[in-house]
């Protein structure tokens, strides 16, 4: 592992989020002067989704904070997971909100409130979905590029605020234009409905990180490496798992080898395989390999050329994919 990148990659991610929350302070407190000077339920329902914003960051970047400690006795995997608890708060406070926002909704629909001052609710609104558009935007881009679960959740929710702006917007415009103040519980009404959807998709990513579900598409990442950069005296991968620790990947394997190699070379065989995955993903990645020897019913799949002891003759190569690495047995030919 290179741990000067890994200390790099924590502290960026701790200033993005700091500086999020900053921001997020700045546009809660506009919304809510919009809501004030407009009195509409939509304006509120945006501004409420906002606080779930605050509380989001905070958590956040508490958790990136522990995730980037150090490995420790208590903890030999490191602190990542924690990254997952973060996701899932935020995803259930944002479920919460959405439903708080429905059931406000309804509520206007038979208690109606004045509106006043539509035009500007429109400019701060305005304002806010540009805001928030590039924040969520920017955290998304960082997230991926520094494999952080927790900027990736909080992107994907300042982006559904954004549209959540965007769609208050249109609505204020109709009332503004027509007249018609049920527009604006029915606008209330769809905004948390939507809401409440973005919640239980983050809900639904932190329980599949925190089960440990296995990720396909990177699984998929990694087979593709091993094809592509594959050595002859690779004769089988399988039992392949792949587990995720915050930004960092634990794999485990089953490596089969020429029986007769020595200690040493065995050892080189793994360390190469290592430091090509290790390249693709950046120093995100431990290995755990268990080398096996090859059996006579491995001939037909063996790739070395010049083994002294082959048994039968070649036959096929096998294209490593999902269904063959991922069992839990030695292939055969």
């Amino acid at each position: 592992m290179n741990t000067m990148d890994l200390e790099q990659a924590a502290t960026e991610k701790i200033r993005i989020m700091r500086g999020i929350l900053i921001f997020g302070l700045l546009l809660t407190i506009g919304k809510f002067i919009a809501w004030f000077l407009t009195h509409s339920d939509a304006v509120l329902t945006d501004a409420l989704e906002s606080i779930i914003n605050i509380i989001a960051a905070a958590i956040g970047l508490l958790s990136l904070t522990v995730a980037a400690r150090p490995r420790d006795e208590n903890h030999p995997y490191g602190h990542g997971k924690i990254e997952f608890l973060s996701v899932g708060f935020e995803g259930g406070a944002i479920f919460l909100a959405g439903a708080v926002m429905a059931v406000k909704a309804v509520y206007g629909f038979f208690h109606p409130l004045p509106l006043a001052r539509i035009d500007i609710g429109l400019w701060i609104t305005a304002g806010a979905a540009g805001v928030n558009g590039f924040m969520g935007w920017l955290l998304l881009r960082q997230g991926k590029r520094l494999h952080s679960q927790t900027l990736v959740a909080d992107g994907k929710h300042l982006l559904s605020d954004t549209w959540s702006s965007v769609i208050l917007l249109i609505g204020l415009g109709a009332i503004r234009l027509t007249g018609y103040a049920w527009i604006d519980p029915t606008l209330a009404l769809l905004l948390g409905l939507y809401i409440l959807v973005v919640g239980y998709r983050l809900l639904r990513d932190a329980l599949a990180g925190l089960m440990d579900e296995a990720d396909f598409y990177q699984i998929k990442d990694i087979i593709h490496v091993l094809n592509s950069q594959r050595r002859d005296q690779w004769i089988d991968i399988h039992n392949l798992r792949v587990v995720k620790y915050g930004s960092q990947l634990h794999i485990d394997a089953h490596l089969t080898l020429p029986w007769y190699q020595d200690l040493r070379k065995s050892h080189d065989a793994v360390k190469e395989l290592e430091g090509i995955i290790n390249e693709r993903f950046r120093n995100r990645v431990e290995f755990f390999i268990h080398t096996d020897p090859c059996l006579p019913a491995s001939c037909p799949i063996c790739t070395v050329s010049d083994c002294p002891v082959r048994q039968e003759p070649f036959r096929e190569r096998l294209d490593w994919n999902l269904r063959i690495l991922l069992k839990n047995e030695p292939h055969r030919g």
